[in-house]
């Protein structure tokens, strides 16, 4: 770091003093060029990331906007606030371990339906005709479709009980 009164080049820190809730450091720092003495603050510096909009926009990936996405699609479903912010953040560590300054919404959308799809039926459904824009009932009946032979295929198959057995339990009923 270059002294702000002879650019020289090497110095020794004094103190070092956590600020700001622990998110920078004020250092107090000596020149050993001209023996001065003067403040430094260092910050971690966010990576932020794009998200590319379907229309060329570009902002910033909010996981809060993530958030109120994934409450809307499981709203009035068996799902837990805390469950919601495990999704949130496994979600924005995708987007942030990637690496690049650039994410398409399109790819969030679909980390969001994988989430989805192993945590809620429902939810999944809601999510994907928003997400997908379904302009007919044929695209939401084939989502329906797979999600079924999907849900078939992961079931063990019912074992079927005697005709005796479901006569007397139909009997029982009434």
């Amino acid at each position: 770091m270059k002294c702000p009164y002879c650019q020289f080049l090497e110095d020794r820190v004094l103190e070092s003093r956590s600020i700001r809730d622990g998110e920078a450091i004020k250092r107090r720092r000596e020149c050993l060029g001209c023996s001065r003495r003067y403040t430094t603050y260092e910050q971690i510096e966010e990576r932020r990331v794009m998200v590319a909009k379907k229309d060329g926009r570009r902002e910033p990936f909010e996981r809060e906007k993530l958030l109120r996405g994934l409450q809307i699609a499981c709203r009035k479903r068996p799902v837990g606030m805390d469950t919601l912010e495990g999704v949130a953040d496994r979600i924005e560590r995708e987007v942030y371990d990637r690496g690049d300054r650039e994410i398409l919404a399109t790819q969030i959308g679909e980390l969001i339906m994988d989430e989805l799809r192993g945590l809620d039926p429902v939810a999944y459904v809601r999510f994907a005709s928003v997400y997908r824009d379904f302009q007919d009932l044929t695209e939401f009946r084939e989502l329906l479709d797979v999600l079924r032979t999907e849900s078939k295929r992961a079931r063990p198959p019912l074992r079927r009980k005697s005709a005796k057995t479901d006569q007397d339990e139909t009997q029982s009923l009434f």
